[in-house]
């Protein structure tokens, strides 16, 4: 049984790693994915985690299930489909790790996800769905998601969701947002940029996006900051949390890192968001930044997630980056 069920893309990332002798530039393929990176991390945090979702039935496809396979996520959930593509992302690096991305989707094989054939025995099973928006982009996913987590709502089970704004997935920026903002109100936690946090409420301020986001009934807004960590906000109270001063060579899959790891912890607490003592929530938010930290120290997504020994020795022996 997976506690954690997370669903949504699962796809190749091309990253950056080095170059041929005559300066052409060279890309390794890495298993990622936001939805399947947090499966991943939560279950090397300490949680078993399962996904849900689609895969082309290619050589990539095949590759990405045995990827998740072999970091023992449950993959009853995820399906491979004839005649669609894996999706396939390009990442390209700035000199301080960030990154860009060329998506290769047209739709893709990860929006072939479908409620009316899935098995709803693992939203029966799970203690909490994580979800993006991504598979809005096209049919039948488009449909199908808010029903996924609507099913979700009515078995009691928390439910968390990571916009995860991508720009160039979507033909009309005006209908990639409304399409993001429609499942706000379906969400207990939501991890958001800055930035998404403009987008979703309109509002430039930061504490007062995240009062908009908790108005429409979420228990818990994350606002990630980068390298200057993160902000929480809740009904009751609020707090900041800097992240940890690792060297950061990639930070593909950090985000992702950071809330798996966050999402583990509250899934291990047995509580809801709202039963979290604010000593308790800066603690996990603590786990979830150094998580994030190591993550951005490796190049990829799904290799370079780390295990809740490296988080822990993060903690002890890395200091807090001030800015």
């Amino acid at each position: 049984m997976a506690e954690l069920l997370s669903m949504g893309e699962l796809l190749i990332d091309f990253a950056p790693s080095g170059e041929t002798e005559d300066g052409r530039l060279l890309f390794a393929r890495n298993p990622g994915g936001a939805p399947a990176n947090v499966a991943v991390q939560a279950h090397r945090a300490g949680v078993s985690a399962g996904f849900l979702g689609c895969v082309g039935d290619d050589m990539f496809g095949n590759f990405l299930r045995g990827t998740l396979e072999g970091c023992g996520v449950e993959t009853k959930g995820l399906s491979l489909v004839s005649g669609t593509a894996t999706s396939l992302a390009f990442v390209q690096l700035s000199e301080t790790g960030d990154r860009d991305f060329s998506f290769y989707r047209n739709p893709g094989a990860d929006t072939r996800l479908d409620f009316d054939t899935a098995d709803l025995s693992l939203l029966d099973e799970c203690r909490l769905l994580c979800f993006g928006s991504l598979l809005l982009t096209a049919e039948p996913s488009r449909s199908s998601v808010a029903k996924f987590v609507d099913y979700a709502r009515q078995q009691g089970k928390l439910t968390a969701y990571d916009p995860n704004w991508r720009p160039p997935l979507w033909q009309d920026k005006d209908e990639g947002i409304r399409q993001m903002r429609s499942l706000v109100g379906k969400a207990d936690i939501m991890k958001v940029s800055d930035e998404e946090l403009a987008l979703l409420t309109g509002l430039s301020g930061m504490e007062e996006g995240a009062k908009a986001l908790l108005s429409q009934g979420v228990s818990l807004v994350v606002v990630t900051l980068g390298a200057s960590g993160c902000a929480v906000f809740t009904p009751e109270f609020s707090l900041r949390r800097n992240t940890y001063d690792t060297k950061v060579k990639d930070t593909t899959g950090s985000g992702d890192s950071f809330f798996g790891a966050l999402l583990a912890k509250i899934v291990q607490s047995g509580k809801k968001p709202g039963e979290l003592a604010a000593e308790e929530l800066e603690d996990f938010i603590d786990f979830a930044n150094a998580a994030g930290a190591v993550c951005a120290e490796n190049p990829g997504a799904i290799p370079a997630l780390p295990d809740t020994a490296a988080v822990e020795a993060c903690r002890r022996n890395v200091p807090l980056l001030i800015r």
